[in-house]
């Protein structure tokens, strides 16, 4: 397992704001018997740094590809499974699947699908806990659409939440992309919602825990 790159300079950064914290610590104990604070401030701070740079982590993962298959773009547990009209692009009915994210996940995210993007926007928003019904509409988002080969064109939006203040997606429309690549990333915690054809087999249920690139959603109809 790896650092992903979107953490190098947070990484850096936090870990200077410890170290300064530590010598802050260090210079007002200096004078007085504070070496159980020093011990124990430096604990503390080394663990936040540890936990930032967890979070960044970058597993391996075999990849996976089947056309039949809509695989879950990131790790987390699924909050939302129902039919909703999606008025952004396609302007038709779709099940929606959306998966809850939180600080202890892996944050990269992966294409649930393989072929080529035919719609890419970035929506400034509000800050709404990731989980509210609201989020997916008013939040800030991405919102991309990748066309199958077997024609079936399916949405997927990065979802900012309430801590989550930093979407980073790689997507460009027209460029081919494969099933199960690394599309993007979402900083400490949020959802991906994946619209699919209404007519699919969900092979989810909510509250069931999912694992990015590896688990699939729903399997389209023949």
């Amino acid at each position: 397992m790896k650092i992903n790159k979107e953490g190098y300079r947070i990484i850096a950064i936090s870990g200077l704001i410890c170290l300064v914290l530590w010598l802050l610590t260090y210079y007002f104990q200096s004078h007085h018997d504070g070496t159980g604070i020093l011990i124990t401030s430096g604990i503390v701070l080394f663990a936040f740094w540890l936990f930032i740079i967890a979070f960044f982590r970058e597993p391996r993962r075999v990849k996976i590809h089947d056309e039949e298959l809509i695989f879950s773009p990131c790790d987390g547990r699924v909050v939302v499974t129902e039919v909703v009209y999606e008025d952004e692009y396609l302007k038709q009915d779709m099940l929606q699947i959306s998966i809850f994210m939180s600080v202890t996940n892996i944050h990269m995210n992966w294409l649930p699908v393989g072929g080529e993007v035919e719609y890419y926007k970035y929506h400034p928003g509000r800050f709404l806990i990731a989980w509210h019904p609201k989020s997916s509409t008013e939040n800030e988002r991405t919102t991309t659409v990748v066309k199958m080969d077997n024609g079936n064109s399916i949405l997927f939006r990065q979802v900012a939440g309430l801590i989550a203040r930093r979407i980073v997606s790689y997507i460009k429309v027209g460029e081919r992309v494969k099933q199960n690549d690394v599309f993007g990333f979402i900083k400490f915690g949020s959802r991906i919602d994946v619209l699919v054809p209404k007519d699919c087999e969900l092979l989810v249920e909510i509250g069931d825990p999912v694992k990015g690139s590896q688990t699939p959603l729903v399997r389209l109809k023949k």
